[in-house]
This record gives C-alpha cells, sequence and structure tokens, in this order.
C-alpha cells in the first residue's frame, strides 16, 4: 500500500475541493480536517468521504461558498446557521466568540444548526482543548439504530467526543466514539471489502443479530452497551438536532448520497473554562498518573502523534488525484 505524504494529501484534497467548487478559505480549512484524519490513521473520516464531498458540492447538496451566520442570543449561547454548508467552516467562524463566551460566563455552547456531516467530533473538541478549555460535543446523523429490543431506526450512530486540557498548552485526555458498538463506516468498509462483522454489532432487518455487512446495512446498528449506549444516543439526538433545530435523525437522507436534500445536521458543544478551579491543572495530572501506574495503561488519546505518511490504498490515491484534476 503507498505511503503518502500527509502535506501532499492535504494539497490534493484542497485541490480537489476548490476544482468542485468550494470557496478557497471552505477547501482549506475541509482539507485540513482530512489531513489531520488521515494523519492519526482516521480513514474513515479521512480520503474516504473527498469524493463525496466533491460530489455533493457539484450536486448542490453542500454549499461550498456559504459564510455562516453567527449571532449570540444569550451570554452563553453562540448559535450558528451553517446555511447548509460545511460543519468545520461553521465551527471555524464561531469558535473565537464561543471561547470567548465561556471565559466569561465559565461555561458556553457552540449550538451548529443545519449542516453537513461533521466527520469526526474529536477533531472540534481538540480545538477547544487547546485553546485552555474543556470541550464536549456531539452531532446526529443519518438513521441507523434501533432502540434495544426494537428494530426500527429511529436515531443515527450519533458520535460524542470530550477533551481536557493539561494546563500547558496541550490535551491530557480526549475520546471520540460513536454511541454504537461500532461506527457505520466500519460496516460498510467490511460489506466493500466482502469481510464478515463480529456479532454484537449490528441486527439484520428482522431484529436478529447478523455477522453479514449486507444485512447490516439493511437493519440496524447495535447501541454500545445496550440501553446505556441507547441512552447517550438520545442525549445527542436532543442536543444536537432538538436544541439547534436541525432536521432529527430519523428524517436524514444517507449522508454519502452524491444527490439529494441538504443534510441539515445539527452539532452541540459545551465549552467549560476549568480557570475557574485552581486546582483544575494539579488534578488532572495526578489523575494521569494514577491512571499509569499499570504498565501500558494512559488516559484515552495521551501519546497520540500524527504520523508524517498514510498508508492509502492505491486505487483511492489514484481516484483522488483524479479529482483535484477535474
Amino acid at each position: 500500500m503507498p505511503q503518502v505524504d500527509i502535506a501532499e494529501i492535504e494539497r490534493v484534497s484542497r485541490d480537489a475541493l476548490r476544482a468542485h467548487g468550494a470557496a478557497d478559505w471552505v477547501a482549506d480549512e475541509m482539507a485540513k480536517t482530512i489531513r489531520v484524519a488521515e494523519s492519526y490513521g482516521n480513514r474513515i473520516c479521512g480520503l474516504y468521504y473527498l469524493e463525496s464531498y466533491c460530489q455533493q458540492l457539484r450536486s448542490g447538496r453542500v454549499k461550498g461558498d456559504v459564510e455562516p451566520e453567527i449571532t449570540q442570543p444569550r451570554a452563553g449561547l453562540v448559535a450558528v446557521d451553517a446555511g447548509f454548508g460545511f460543519a468545520q467552516t461553521a465551527f471555524l467562524r464561531a469558535l473565537p466568540k464561543g471561547l470567548e463566551a465561556a471565559r466569561t460566563c465559565g461555561i458556553a455552547t457552540i449550538a451548529i444548526s443545519h449542516a453537513h456531516t461533521c466527520t469526526a467530533v474529536g477533531y472540534f473538541t481538540e480545538q477547544i482543548a487547546l485553546h485552555g478549555l474543556i470541550g464536549f460535543g456531539m452531532t446526529n446523523a443519518s438513521p441507523i439504530v434501533a432502540p434495544p429490543g426494537g428494530k426500527t431506526r429511529v436515531i443515527g450512530t450519533n458520535p460524542m467526543a470530550f477533551a481536557v486540557p493539561d494546563g500547558q498548552g496541550g490535551v491530557a485526555m480526549q475520546f471520540d466514539q460513536s454511541t454504537t458498538a461500532v461506527a457505520l463506516g466500519r460496516i460498510t468498509m467490511a460489506n466493500a471489502a466482502g469481510e464478515a462483522i463480529p456479532e454484537g454489532w449490528a441486527i439484520d432487518a428482522d431484529g436478529a443479530p447478523t455477522e453479514d455487512p449486507a444485512a447490516a446495512l439493511k437493519g440496524s446498528l447495535v447501541s454500545a452497551g445496550g440501553y446505556k449506549g441507547w441512552g447517550f444516543g438520545l442525549m445527542a439526538e436532543i442536543l444536537a438536532s432538538a436544541m439547534t433545530g436541525s432536521t432529527p435523525s430519523r428524517d436524514v437522507k444517507p449522508l454519502k448520497a452524491p444527490k439529494g436534500a441538504p443534510h441539515d445536521l445539527g452539532q452541540y458543544f459545551i465549552l467549560i473554562d476549568p480557570s475557574v478551579q485552581p486546582g483544575f491543572a494539579a488534578a488532572i495530572t495526578a489523575l494521569g498518573a494514577a491512571v499509569a501506574q499499570d504498565d501500558g495503561c494512559r488516559m484515552p488519546g495521551q501519546g497520540k502523534t500524527p504520523a508524517l505518511f498514510a498508508e492509502v490504498p492505491e486505487t483511492l490515491w489514484n481516484a483522488t488525484l483524479a479529482l483535484a484534476e477535474t
């Protein structure tokens, strides 16, 4: 499998997005998100999504030149209408005001409405933590999850992420996870590769456990931890959809379809200023030391460094180059 320079991945992605109608500043930010995902080995949220971005820019399903509308209806609430553009660019524009609000109030929220899929929620919460605040974020998604014991899809994988600053300009811990046993991309990749999936990931259309990814895609994913994950998924649905005025998961169309209605998803972020507690940084350091007492144990996300090269399947890289030349 070819090793591709991360900087080259970003450059080619930027060229592809511009070639398909993204404004320069939008292409810059979206190419950065792809670079970050690939540098951490997150293929599902990296180049895997580029073709979809390009197709939907061309069809108008996502707007690549819209300027997000930002308001502040309350001191601690920054509301962002993404205008059916990318979530990442809406967040980029809103973050400075959100940081200011959190530092003033101690806690604040950024509520993004009418946005495209945000892929990795951790991309956003990490930025919050690198600015010295605690970041908690979530989004809704297209319907693929039925209630425990049921078979009718109601919510999406509805991922959430959490990031904590270390008090020294870095990140002490972070996690980014779907509220299902596995992300939907793992199922679609297994299906494309003709591979079976482990039991416990999904059920078929009749509600029976399945190891067939094709049957899983016609059925439902399983919430992580059963009722516990289902509760977190509903929490994300309420905050990301109901609290932003965006489309509920049950009405969201397939995210990677080239044409159709805009995704109209919501993303909800909570920003907390830990400086209100003077002993916070010391407490996080002590917690990290306690976790690391046993060999091989660490805080989530700790010790991860971005790679300079990424393994990219040859067919995917050739398709990426073709998108940039369109």
